[in-house]
This record gives C-alpha cells, structure tokens and sequence, in this order.
C-alpha cells in the first residue's frame, strides 16, 4: 500500500483521469510524481481550491479519511469583513443547498484569523484591494465534507469566498510544505 500528501495547486483537478471529450488544458495529479498503478485521491479539492490532499492506493485507509468524522481544517479568504457574528452563524451550521435539496451543515469550528503569511502566492493573484475592497480571513474546521461546502456556507452569510486552501487533515498539514510538493506518509 502507498500513501502520500501533496500540496495542491490552485487550478488542478484532484483526479488522475479526466474523461471529458475536451481537456482544455485541464491539470491532473499525474503530474505531480511517479504514482504506483491504482492510486487515488481521498477526498477531493475543487479546482478553485488549493492546499492538503492524501493519495493512496489504500480504499480502507480512503473510506476512514472521509467518513470517520476526521477534521478537516479550511483557511478561507472572504470578500468582505468577518465579523463576530459571521463566526457563530457559520459554527452552529446552517441550511445550504447540496444538488437542489437543502442541507443543513454540522456544528463546526470558526474562528477569526490573520492573513496566513507563509502560504505561497498564487500564480493568479485574487485581487487588489485597493481597487476591490477588504477581505477577512477565517479558519473553519468540518467534521464533514459536502460538494463546495465552505464556499456555500461563507455565500449563505453574505462573505464569498476568494481563496480555499485546505490547510490540515487530522494531523497532518502543509506545514512547511511547497506547492506541488509531494511526500510519502506512513498511515
């Protein structure tokens, strides 16, 4: 069995195969390294997103990341300013829309941040904002992951999200970790 992290970029998909007629040049975790036959990733980061993702090539190891209650910690930038009052409604959950059918999103861990000074700029900057306005940073940590969960609930309370990154699974982090950067975990 094989087991990795990777920081992911901005602008990748979190899979190995893209089955779409057009690839458009659309990026792919093959890229990264030299990947055993039968690897996959646990969990998924949209393309918008960037920071931690486990590989393996391990489906019990997979099944147990995604549905154990394993935290999973988010820094996000949001377009606006976060307030006392954005924390607690995102901590006690609210309703969110997930494929049509309303969701309502577990109690979970905000809290008010600095902007993070160690994470890499992206090679598309997400905006001045001198010409744009403010953004705040907070730290949301899920038990839980639905399909774009934190970018609906930071939407639902009037912040949309600019920047997603994942920052730690469990125990493990980006700590120190370069984009693109690839590194063998013992599970």
């Amino acid at each position: 069995m094989a087991y990795y992290k990777t920081f992911k970029p901005y602008g990748m998909l979190s899979q190995f195969v893209y089955n779409q007629k057009r690839r458009k040049n659309k990026r792919l975790l093959g890229e990264l390294s030299n990947f055993p036959q039968g690897i996959m990733s646990v969990g998924r980061l949209d393309q918008d997103s960037e920071g931690l993702l486990f590989l393996t090539t391990d489906g019990k190891f997979s099944h147990h990341i995604t549905s154990s209650g394993m935290e999973k910690e988010y820094w996000v930038q949001v377009d606006g300013i976060a307030k006392k009052e954005h924390v607690e409604k995102l901590s006690k959950g609210l309703e969110i829309s997930i494929y049509g059918k309303p969701y309502q999103t577990l109690a979970c861990h905000v809290k008010l941040m600095e902007p993070p000074q160690d994470l890499p700029k992206r090679a598309k900057d997400i905006r001045n904002e001198n010409d744009h306005g403010v953004t705040s940073w907070l730290s949301i940590t899920l038990t839980e992951g639905k399909f774009r969960q934190v970018r609906k609930m930071t939407a639902k309370i009037g912040l949309p999200t600019l920047r997603l990154v994942r920052y730690r699974i469990g125990e493990q982090t980006i700590e120190q970790m370069q984009v693109e950067e690839v590194i063998e975990m013992q599970p």
